[in-house]
């Protein structure tokens, strides 16, 4: 299997292209950025696919990152993953943000939970925990620090993701023993590749993930009364 893989839900703009049994991408672009996803993305999607022979005809599918994360950017990403699926004819799949973050430590924490904890703003953070296998132990789920924390429960815990430290902080406090391993803003794009492999296209569509409402909404004002 051959994939593409997406990823503008949080602070990147990145593709890769990965081949089923190989430990590195085919092509790979990731820049770090908070806005200006949709102009940079289907740029580097071609200066991607370009190094790929065969071009889009020779992919199998597509991944993509589908939340918790930027309102505007998974639409960008979501979009650009559907498209570019429909024109190729090859399933779309979706990849939780949450769980591409917390995939490099699954097998490596012997008897430890792993928490990823990503940035909500304000105070909150998006969070999910597994244990060292990668069975779900906390459903994803946005909370403030301390909640994050005390939802982790006895531990010892590894942290990951932007909140991280933020959520580690918490958890000391409580006396857990907590490590922070990375506190990247964004996933590697090439473990959203791995998980896209092995997701079911029927069970992990392409479909928005929110836990919060968009920040912006509609002006009434500007409106002009039905007739």
């Amino acid at each position: 299997m051959r994939i593409l893989a997406i990823d503008t839900a949080l602070g990147a703009c990145s593709a890769c292209v990965l081949e089923a049994g190989s430990a590195q991408p085919i092509a790979i672009e990731q820049v770090a950025m908070e806005r200006g996803h949709a102009e940079a993305l289907m740029p580097m999607i071609e200066r991607v696919m370009g190094k790929v022979e065969g071009g889009f005809s020779s992919l199998d599918r597509v991944a993509v990152t589908i939340g918790p994360g930027s309102y505007t950017g998974l639409r960008v990403g979501i979009s650009a993953a559907r498209a570019i699926a429909f024109a190729a004819g090859i399933p779309a799949v979706g990849v939780s943000t949450l769980a591409a973050t917390a995939a490099p430590l699954v097998g490596r924490e012997g008897g430890r939970v792993i928490a990823a904890a990503l940035d909500a703003k304000h105070g909150q953070v998006w969070f999910q925990a597994l244990n060292a296998q990668g069975k779900q132990l906390v459903s994803i789920r946005q909370v403030n620090h301390r909640d994050a924390a005390r939802a982790i429960g006895a531990g010892p815990v590894s942290l990951v993701g932007s909140a991280a430290l933020a959520v580690a902080n918490e958890a000391w406090a409580i006396g857990l023993d907590a490590v922070v391993v990375d506190d990247a803003k964004a996933p590697d794009v090439i473990w959203v590749a791995r998980l896209g492999m092995i997701a079911d296209p029927h069970s992990a569509p392409p479909r928005p993930l929110y836990l919060k409402e968009p920040e912006t909404t509609p002006q009434d004002r500007a409106r002009l009364p039905r007739r």
